[in-house]
């Protein structure tokens, strides 16, 4: 018997809060850069706001690793292509449903907090899938492709709403 495998990268949009964010920071270090000049302790405001650049964009630069495998499915962060945190796991078995978002199934679901790991894109279709996990409910945003509601729709078809 072979596994069920598939990954699927998603590049976040750059909301406008992001670019209100890195223009702040930008600005903050041209000023930081005249105080160099100006003052004895500008360029420890300088260097400090070039290592708070460097940190911050590499935050701001986002992107979503969805890698399902046998019903198994892991959500990672990737952060300026270099640094990955995994940000949610889940198995199919703790799976409430999954459909797209604004549907009627998710009606009775919409008090809980939800977390957003898709693109942020508007043209974008996205999912919400709620599940439990430890008594609480859970609900997650996402763009998954088709193979991977396949995957999930195989193994849990009345949760699965396409």
């Amino acid at each position: 018997m072979s596994d069920f495998y598939t990954e699927q990268l998603v590049k976040r949009k750059a909301s406008m809060g992001t670019m209100v964010a890195k223009a702040a920071l930008i600005a903050l270090t041209v000023v930081s850069l005249l105080s160099f000049f100006l003052f004895p302790l500008g360029i420890l405001f300088f260097g400090i706001m070039i290592v708070a650049d460097i940190f911050l964009f590499r935050q701001l630069d986002l992107e979503f690793e969805y890698l399902y495998v046998n019903g198994d499915l892991d959500i990672d962060k990737i952060m300026a292509k270099q640094k990955r945190k995994r940000v949610f796991q889940t198995n199919v078995s703790e799976l409430e449903v999954i459909a797209p978002t604004g549907s009627a199934e998710l009606n009775a679901f919409q008090n809980i907090k939800a977390h957003n790991f898709s693109t942020m894109n508007p043209d974008h279709k996205t999912y919400t899938m709620v599940v439990v996990k430890n008594g609480q409910k859970e609900k997650i945003i996402f763009e998954p492709n088709q193979t991977i509601l396949e995957g999930m729709r195989m193994l849990a078809p009345r949760k699965v709403i396409l």
